[in-house]
């Protein structure tokens, strides 16, 4: 076995190995939702950033808090926090960036609020302006202080400083690592590369730049040799689902590039680190984001964003993956479309959600389209 591959199996962990390990260090965790929360702040307080990305699974429980046509990761979360799975939390911090995210807010400080601490992050929509940042800044200091109240300690700018730079430095490293591992499809597939990126939704941020560091100095050191399939640029909430990527590999579609939130949105963007005031830091942030389909975009840069990573890269097209639902991502698709074509960019979409058992439909779509490309 290569030492590319004995680090990546590394990344090969469960959450719940995460969580049993954390619990065995006596650390707490709080679950955060999606998407551009300030994790950093949960760092800084001495506490592990746990990502409530939902998770594969059926959904019985929460039927009564939400109907079936409902975006699948709030209805997983959901489910999770009322069947006890989210019972080693030490919170619950919920944003209100879409209409469904609001409404697990709501759902969970009433059907969970009095067994685990529920912490409400609101943003701004004009989160550009400067009152937008000043409201912002605001919402996270109240955050601050719920923080230490769970934790039952105190903690400075200065740790929120040093988590801000600690994080900087691994959206670098994961930045140097998507563009690194473009070069390297045979190695890196689209399993590997989404479990590389993912899991830092639940790893000990300071743990996973050591690794992240190992798997590309490893990654380097390796021959480049001609790819004979297809490269594409995916975008969507979400494609961290094993039987979409096991599709794409067994039609030989690399993913070179990405815009999708569970990934490149969420390290794309880097904290100001020149700064006396690092809350306000973390608040202006929120206005630094562009492209982005659940925060407020006039200007919706998201297809110029796509088209130009896929120019850069060198891809032969674009996945844009659905999530069932999801009212941000579905109000964007006919301006990306209609973007893509002018451009004379191949795409195709597909729809997922996180109960899915059967994928032919998408295992149709994207053998046709490989075989487009």
């Amino acid at each position: 076995m290569s030492n590319v591959a004995n680090v990546l199996g590394k990344f090969d962990v469960s959450i719940a190995e995460l969580v049993k390990k954390y619990q065995a260090e006596g650390k707490k965790m709080i679950g955060v939702s999606p998407i551009h929360m300030p994790v950093e702040m949960v760092y800084a307080s001495g506490m592990i950033p746990m990502g409530l990305w939902g998770g594969s699974g059926e959904v019985s429980a929460a039927k009564e808090y939400f109907p079936a046509f409902y975006c699948s990761i709030v209805q997983r979360v959901m489910e999770m926090s009322l069947t006890g799975q989210l019972d080693c939390l030490s919170g619950i911090m919920v944003s209100i960036q879409c209409d469904s995210l609001k409404a697990l807010g709501q759902n969970i400080r009433r059907a969970v609020g009095d067994k685990i601490p529920y912490i409400h992050v609101a943003m701004a929509q004009n989160r550009k302006l400067e009152c937008g940042v000043d409201f912002n800044e605001t919402q996270y200091r109240k955050v601050k202080n719920q923080l230490e109240e769970i934790k039952g300690d105190f903690f400075s700018d200065e740790d929120i400083e040093k988590a801000i730079k600690l994080y900087n430095k691994s959206k670098k490293l994961m930045q140097e690592f998507v563009a690194v591992a473009a070069d390297y499809p045979q190695i890196i597939t689209p399993s590997k590369r989404s479990q590389v990126l993912t899991i830092a939704n639940y790893m000990d941020r300071a743990e996973y730049v050591e690794l992240l560091e190992e798997l590309i100095a490893e990654l380097k050191k390796e021959e480049v040799k001609p790819w004979d399939g297809k490269k594409i640029v995916t975008t969507g909430i979400m494609t961290s689902l094993p039987s979409l990527n096991e599709i794409l590999e067994e039609n030989k579609l690399a993913i070179v590039e990405d815009e999708v939130a569970e990934e490149s949105r969420q390290f794309r963007t880097l904290v100001d680190e020149d700064t006396d005031n690092p809350i306000r830091a973390l608040a202006k942030y929120l206005g630094d984001i562009e492209g982005c389909s659940v925060m407020y975009d006039a200007d919706k840069l998201r297809s110029d964003m796509i088209i130009e990573k896929v120019k850069k890269s060198g891809a032969d097209g674009v996945l844009y993956v659905q999530t069932k639902f999801c009212d941000p991502e579905e109000f964007d698709y006919p301006i990306f479309k209609k973007a893509l074509e002018n451009a004379g960019i191949k795409m195709v979409m597909i729809e997922v959600d996180q109960q899915m058992t059967n994928f032919e439909q998408a295992r149709t779509s994207l053998q046709t389209f490989a075989e487009m490309l």
